[in-house]
């Protein structure tokens, strides 16, 4: 049944993307820790053990993404999304008790809970509000105000450092955030006329994998996301080593980063209403490729700081793209496939901690620049293999030619 677009109820429900880009704090937070809590550590492991900072956050969609998609059969994807909230306003403050790195794993593995389940609901949500054939420019709008949320990240930290004294005070700030988006979300009525309980376990979840479509967007979702938080986490510490710039002026890289991915998200949500998103993907992926492999050699920092931008640029609209197409290739199945497609926001965990281990290997951010590659490649790859996902100008998704 095609639903009328509501803004007054799509309007809080993308709001929730900016809290889902809380996750991309941990850039920052890597190079914060790795300067402020791991000095005292041998050089040839502070990478590792700062890249696990990531770590701890994405490996929670592991655990938490196909469990949250069986929740929301039970209980609605609106309260799913609730719960998020409450339990990202938890970890925001864990931070505050006691700033040590095991204290940090924790608040960023509770967080990785509170974003997983985010992730899981909020997308399936927003098809309660908003046309079917509207969907994949939606989503990417969503992206759109998540990459603003990241893009504002190092400037609210500085903010706080400078107005009160600590960096780390941007975690109540993103606290209030939270609480005011939960509220505005709870005051407006959404009809889940896409629910029905039923009963799903995690065989029929993971069943849905036999589907060579799906399986191939999953693993496209598991290496965008772990390109996306590779350069985040990367960013800093590469200019730090390579330009010289101490922790708070390399935190601008992943701004520049995700500033041109706000841009491109931005300009993604009006041509993917109009374009084939076949070809747009094709066509990013190569700009992010060239942009990738030309990283493994500057030390000028305004070249790096271009790089960043045109990897931003390029990668903004990849995983809406991914995550569209495989929702509305089983439109019947949308909570599973959720599940199943955020579970592969683990590559956030897997991409960082190889980065970690090969630049303590190599000594030098260039083992990361490598691994990051490496995930990309994976994108290009199956950018021959999505063609004709889905027929844009008709009904939206055509399966027997997705088994080409």
């Amino acid at each position: 049944m095609e639903k009328k677009m509501s803004y007054k109820k799509m309007l809080p429900v993308l709001f929730g993307f900016f809290v889902m880009g809380f996750c991309d704090v941990v850039g920052i937070t890597s190079a914060h820790v790795k300067e402020d809590l791991l000095g005292g550590y041998s050089p040839e492991f502070r990478d590792t053990l700062s890249n696990l900072i990531p770590v701890a956050l994405f490996s929670m969609f592991l655990i938490f993404s196909i469990p949250t998609g069986i929740l929301m059969n039970r209980i609605g994807r609106k309260k799913t999304v609730v719960l998020s909230n409450v339990i990202t306003m938890v970890a925001m403050f864990i931070p505050l008790i006691e700033y040590n790195f095991t204290m940090s794993l924790v608040a960023f593995a509770l967080l990785g809970v509170a974003n997983a389940i985010l992730q899981v609901s909020l997308n399936p949500l927003l098809t309660n509000v908003v046309k079917g054939d509207q969907l994949t420019s939606s989503l990417t709008a969503g992206q759109f105000i998540k990459a603003i949320s990241s893009f504002s990240a190092p400037f609210i930290a500085a903010f706080a450092a400078s107005q009160f004294g600590n960096w780390q005070y941007i975690f109540p700030i993103y606290a209030v955030v939270t609480l005011l988006s939960t509220i505005w979300l709870m005051a407006i009525p959404i009809a889940e006329d896409g629910i029905v309980v039923r009963a799903t376990g995690f065989g029929s979840v993971a069943a849905i994998l036999k589907d060579k479509t799906i399986f191939l967007l999953f693993l496209g979702i598991l290496f965008v996301v772990g390109v996306d938080v590779g350069v985040n986490t990367a960013s800093s510490k590469i200019l730090m080593e390579r330009a010289g710039l101490n922790s708070i002026e390399a935190g601008y890289g992943p701004s520049v980063y995700f500033a041109l991915r706000t841009i491109g998200a931005f300009l993604g949500a009006f041509l993917l209403a109009k374009y084939s998103s076949s070809k747009f993907y094709k066509m990013n992926v190569v700009v992010m490729m060239i942009a990738l492999v030309i990283l493994i050699f500057p030390s000028d920092k305004f070249l790096i700081f271009g790089l960043y931008g045109m990897i931003g640029f390029s990668i903004a609209n990849v995983f809406p793209i991914l995550f569209g197409m495989a929702i509305q290739s089983r439109p019947d199945k949308a909570n599973e496939i959720s599940g199943l497609m955020i579970t592969g926001v683990f590559g956030g965990a897997v991409i960082p901690f190889f980065m970690g281990l090969l630049s303590d290997i190599i000594g030098s951010q260039i083992g990361s620049v490598l691994v990051i590659l490496g995930g990309a490649s994976y994108l290009l790859f199956i950018a021959f293999f999505i063609g004709k996902p889905q027929n844009e100008k008709t009904s939206g998704v055509n399966r027997s030619a997705n088994a080409g």
